[in-house]
């Protein structure tokens, strides 16, 4: 048909139209596509004209048809896009980057990692209203005893700011799994002379997630840990743990609710005698320490939890050894004892089943076990077992580990959205073996408390509530007060503390911090 004709005609035109040549102005743009038009207009109305009847001849001559006037060329029309302001260069580049984490992340250019900064800087200041205790790091096993030097000074205060925290993760997408990977340290290490701050390693590990089966290895936070309360004194809480060591753990989750644990992690045994406590990697008196590690610690936590409700219980098993022989306190044979613990936390949200409590939560805890020690590094720290090793020449010595229970009462209150206030009681008791007894007034008898309590009330106002994230559920930022009180009764009371002893310590302090997170 002609129109088909000239269609090829015109895309003919164009194609051939070379690319490089000058490109022509609007108004002449104008003028091809009006001759293009009325061209196509003409062809359309010879298409639709009658034809004549074909003359009657009896060798009628066959005319060729005349072929259409080539249409005009049309040049290429290049299409300009619109200019890219710098606001959407940088959302286009925000896209980009943007990583799986929340916070300071951003995804590694051309891979799938994401990678992310945080952490916190945390300023603390403390006084005691009675006995000087000049560290911020107070545990209750450890406050001064009524009567002694440090009780009969007046409390001291200071301020520092070594709690700070830095860390980065990372998450990538590999063809076995999730990978994340944690590096975490603070500045609590030994301080150095002039007040200088030490780095101290936190947190060292990497995790692969698959399906319902996670596998982690290196420096993490035990199983056994449980910061049950919010608290915000630097010290290790009563029945409250902090452990973080080398382990292999696996987990395991169970629909949405339930998730299984089971970890083998670093041993450090914990033995108390006469003379102190004394532990497995540490040196004593200058050569081996008689305290053995020999096998992995064993531990487990199984965990049901529906957003703020939530149900733990947890265990270890540990081996506890001495051996003499080749140390300060030889020569002498071996002893071993087997030490576990359990314990089981719930916290619960009042609000679930009484509404006017809005998002106020209870929280209870309570555990039971021998040498469980330092798991428990504010009650127990270097108390798995006791032994007379440094009485006795190591010959004929005994290792009895430490039977202790105790528990934790807390209620959290929201005052309003910026504004909420923990209170909570703690005790804890040791039942100290019978056959093994130290010299009064000494370090292992003044070491050996038998009942201790703590109480800690705070008060924290966190003004950007509103805007949380996964690290930061009250916001960036976190200012407060709080008050704790502490008491701890040695076994034998005051005759253990020796002539002039008193049997017990009292200590009252209080805190102020603010917590800028990043």
């Amino acid at each position: 048909m002609r129109i088909s004709t000239a269609a090829g005609a015109v895309a003919l035109a164009i194609v051939a139209t070379p690319v490089a040549a000058q490109q022509p102005d609007v108004a002449d743009l104008v003028r091809r596509i009006e001759a293009l038009q009325q061209r196509v207009n003409q062809l359309e109305r010879e298409r639709r004209a009658p034809r004549p009847a074909p003359a009657r001849a009896a060798t009628p001559a066959r005319q060729a048809t005349p072929a259409p006037a080539a249409a005009p060329p049309v040049a290429a029309v290049v299409v300009v896009p619109p200019p890219r302001t710098p606001e959407v260069v940088r959302a286009e580049v925000d896209q980009a980057l943007r990583g799986s984490l929340d916070g300071l992340a951003m995804r590694v250019p051309n891979t799938d990692t994401t990678v992310r900064l945080y952490g916190f800087i945390r300023l603390t200041g403390y006084t005691d209203f009675n006995g000087r205790n000049a560290t911020d790091a107070a545990s209750v096993q450890g406050i001064p005893l009524t009567g002694s030097a440090a009780a009969r000074q007046t409390g001291g205060f200071d301020v520092t700011a070594r709690s700070s925290r830095v860390g980065f993760d990372t998450r990538t997408e590999t063809t076995w799994g999730r990978l994340d990977t944690t590096v975490e340290a603070d500045f609590r290490g030994e301080i150095a002379q002039g007040g200088d701050l030490a780095l101290r390693l936190r947190l060292a590990f990497a995790e692969l997630s698959r399906g319902e089966w996670s596998f982690l290895a290196g420096q993490a936070n035990s199983l056994w840990n449980e910061g049950l309360i919010e608290a915000y004194h630097d010290a290790t809480n009563l029945n409250q743990s902090f452990i973080r060591q080398a382990q292999l753990r696996a987990t395991r989750r169970f629909g949405a609710n339930w998730t299984m644990q089971a970890s083998l992690e670093a041993p450090y045994g914990d033995v108390t005698t006469q003379n102190g406590p004394i532990f497995s990697p540490v040196r004593l008196d200058g050569g081996a320490s008689p305290v053995f590690d020999q096998a992995p610690d064993l531990l487990a936590r199984l965990t049901w939890r529906d957003g703020p409700e939530e149900y733990v219980l947890r265990g270890l098993v540990r081996r506890l050894a001495l051996d003499a022989e080749g140390t300060a306190l030889g020569p002498g044979g071996s002893e071993s004892s087997l030490g576990w613990g359990l314990a089981a936390h719930a916290r619960l949200p009042l609000g679930r089943w009484m509404p006017p409590f809005g998002r106020d939560e209870l929280l209870l805890m309570g555990h039971y076990g021998e040498g469980i020690g330092r798991y428990f590094a504010g009650n127990t720290f270097g108390q798995a077992a006791l032994s007379d090793i440094a009485t006795t020449a190591g010959t004929g010595y005994s290792l009895e580990p430490v039977p202790s229970y105790g528990g934790t009462i807390g209620y959290r209150r929201f005052w309003s959205d910026t504004l909420r206030s923990t209170v909570a009681y703690a005790y804890a008791r040791q039942d100290f073996p019978d056959g093994i007894g130290f010299a009064p007034g000494s370090r292992g008898a003044l070491s050996l408390n038998r009942e201790m309590q703590q109480v800690i009330a705070n008060l924290v106002w966190s003004p950007f509530a509103g805007s949380p994230t996964s690290r930061q559920p009250f916001g960036w930022l976190d200012l407060g007060v709080e008050y704790v009180f502490s008491r701890r009764d040695l076994e034998d009371g005051a005759q253990a503390a020796g002539p002039g002893g008193v049997g017990h310590g009292i200590a009252n302090r209080l805190v102020a911090f603010g917590i800028a997170r990043f």
